[in-house]
């Protein structure tokens, strides 16, 4: 980092302040460096005492990969479909297409921003009436702020497709009270550098059924069987979180609900200081939600007003990015299936992310 970098103000970036370097000494006084021992352990209990509702965690080596085994335990395989939403990271697809399956994107709904009920039920009867029922639903709760829980779960019961929960953004965010990340059939959870706490790089699957755990750790570990040699009956895959970074994890678990209470204040602020502003639009939360407000982001009237301000703001050296840019406009999926309404078109062009680390001053 340069001297210049040392002074920017940053998108999000890390903020320790828990035990961390205790729980990493700890690994290294007792010779657990590997992706297995006390810290992994200690650190899927803390997130399943933190989430409640039954939740069984394993630690993976990121949220990416959390996805893959994630649509591989719902059992998609080549040839499926898999519904997603599209205005979010294309960590949230690229996983569908590691599988041999085929993403097929929704458009959002402007109360969440995230997949529109309205728009998933459209592609659901589409895609049935042309022979190919969706295998699982990827809904995402965007930037922290929860998705439309009761009525993507009543679509996914009255259809019989499993919902895969992409919570990588929202830990400490609610739903009328229950915490993000427990309600789909299996949820993901990501601790990437730049989340509301992080290991520098890691994720982790969060199941409602124990067996879901305990298969995408014997898929995370080789898929080794039990035997006194290497046996493998199925494909397996390198992704069990460290010993060392889930010490990282332990120690952010100590400040995650004040990293929450942070970045909601930043956010506070910004309507606060902004909000009279003529063609400034902050999303609020609707009755019952609760968002961590992982990142701030505000809609702006316009393209030019918004690379007005995305400019003029890394003139002062601070970090501002546009909003996700939707999968059904990248490259790699330009010949993906899509169901639109243009509210996603429109956010990209006009929304903006601002500084919202828990560590701002």
């Amino acid at each position: 980092m340069n001297a210049v970098d040392s002074k920017k103000i940053w998108l999000s970036s890390p903020h320790m302040g828990g035990k961390e370097q205790y729980y990493i000494e700890k690994a290294f006084e007792s010779n657990w460096i590997a992706p297995l021992g006390p810290n992994v352990n200690g650190f899927e209990t803390d997130l399943e005492q933190y989430l409640k509702n039954d939740s069984n965690v394993a630690a993976l080596s990121s949220g990416t990969a959390a996805l893959h085994l994630g649509l591989k335990l719902l059992g998609v395989t080549r040839g499926d479909e898999v519904l997603c939403q599209s205005m979010t990271f294309s960590a949230s697809a690229n996983p569908i297409v590691y599988l041999g399956a085929e993403p097929v994107f929704v458009d959002s709904e402007k109360t969440s921003w995230n997949m529109c009920p309205e728009q998933l039920e459209i592609a659901i009867k589409d895609r049935i009436s042309k022979g190919k029922k969706p295998k699982a639903i990827v809904a995402v709760h965007l930037y922290g702020m929860p998705y439309n829980v009761e009525a993507i779960q009543k679509i996914s019961l009255r259809y019989d497709i499993p919902v895969l929960e992409d919570s990588a953004e929202a830990l400490g965010s609610s739903y009328f009270g229950v915490n993000c990340g427990t309600f789909g059939d299996i949820a993901i959870l990501s601790f990437n550098g730049n989340k509301i706490i992080t290991t520098s790089g890691g994720g982790a699957l969060v199941a409602k059924a124990k067996k879901f755990k305990e298969k995408a750790i014997f898929l995370a570990t080789q898929a080794r069987d039990e035997a006194p040699h290497y046996q493998h009956s199925e494909i397996g895959y390198n992704y069990r979180m460290s010993n060392i970074t889930a010490g990282i994890g332990r120690g952010q678990m100590e400040v995650l609900d004040a990293h929450v209470a942070l970045r909601r204040k930043n956010f506070e602020t910004y309507v606060s200081e902004l909000n009279d502003l003529d063609g400034l639009n902050f999303l609020n939360e609707p009755t019952g939600y609760y968002s961590n407000r992982w990142l701030s982001c505000v809609e702006t009237n316009s393209f030019e007003m918004r690379e007005e301000i995305r400019l003029g703001l890394a003139q002062e050296n601070i970090e501002s990015r546009p909003l996700w840019k939707p999968m059904h406009q990248q490259p790699v999926f330009a010949h993906n299936k899509s169901y639109l309404n243009g509210i996603s078109d429109t956010l990209f062009e006009k929304g903006l992310c601002l500084p919202s680390g828990s560590n701002l001053e």
